[in-house]
């Protein structure tokens, strides 16, 4: 006679599916001491919801002719999550992120304002899941859904790709240290800002403009330079020209 599904949220409220033969006429299904409700009931099946519970209950059937031999059912704690990472992704979806707490390791899929996505169990503390797209850029939140039950609790942020409008000034001298302010839009999340393939330090003014702080050239000498912005959106590009000191 089996149970379907075997295991359940702690505080009941689980569609439980029995089947097996001479089930017609069911006055009572208990999950443990407690009896479950009824919802459908045919000579080979009665569906219940469960009671509350915890730890592994006996589910047992009563009908006119007798009362069944016990099957196990398992209740299951609701998930709780410690943390997320990373928090910001692209509004197009598609990056992976990681979830820890405990009670994890029944998660059936995760909710991403209200998208669902089915995760990958690495263990009962932790899951990955690949993050769907959004509908509009801005923070959602974020549930986990067990057998358990559902956990809330964190917000996951959906950042549009950055642009690069205009660099002033475009150019300065091949030893660097030029205060060049980037402007552009979706910007407020700059990881980096490199030239060529030097990292250069920055500060984030607002979501449109950055101040950045020109590198030297590794070997000193003149020329364009591609400026890479890398926020939590992806990339933009722009050019810059190091300038050739003057000699007499």
């Amino acid at each position: 006679m089996p149970i379907s599904p075997n295991q359940g949220s702690s505080g009941g409220g689980t569609i439980v599916t029995i089947t097996g033969t001479n089930l017609g006429g069911a006055t009572a299904v208990r999950f443990g001491s407690k009896t479950a409700t009824i919802t459908a009931n045919t000579p080979t099946s009665v569906t219940v919801i469960s009671p509350s519970g915890s730890g592994a209950v006996p589910v047992t059937v009563t009908t006119p002719g007798g009362t069944s031999n016990p099957l196990q059912f398992f209740y299951v704690g609701a998930p709780f999550k410690s943390s997320l990472f990373p928090v910001t992704g692209v509004t197009a979806g598609g990056n992976t992120v990681t979830i820890n707490g405990t009670g994890l390791s029944t998660a059936t899929s995760v909710s991403f304002g209200g998208v669902t996505a089915t995760p990958t169990v690495v263990n009962d503390g932790q899951l990955t899941v690949t993050v769907p797209p959004g509908a509009a850029p801005g923070p959602v939140s974020v549930s986990v859904t067990t057998a358990g039950g559902t956990n809330n609790g964190f917000s996951y942020t959906y950042v549009d790709p950055p642009t690069v409008a205009s660099l002033n000034p475009n150019s300065g001298p091949a030893s660097g240290g030029t205060v060049v302010t980037i402007t552009g839009t979706n910007l407020s999340t700059t990881q980096s800002v490199v030239f060529g393939a030097t990292s250069a330090p920055f500060t984030v003014i607002n979501d449109t403009s950055v101040s950045v702080v020109s590198p030297p050239t590794p070997d000193g000498a003149p020329g364009p330079s591609t400026v890479t912005v890398t926020t939590s959106g992806g990339v933009a590009t722009a050019d810059y020209t190091y300038l050739a000191g003057p000699g007499i």
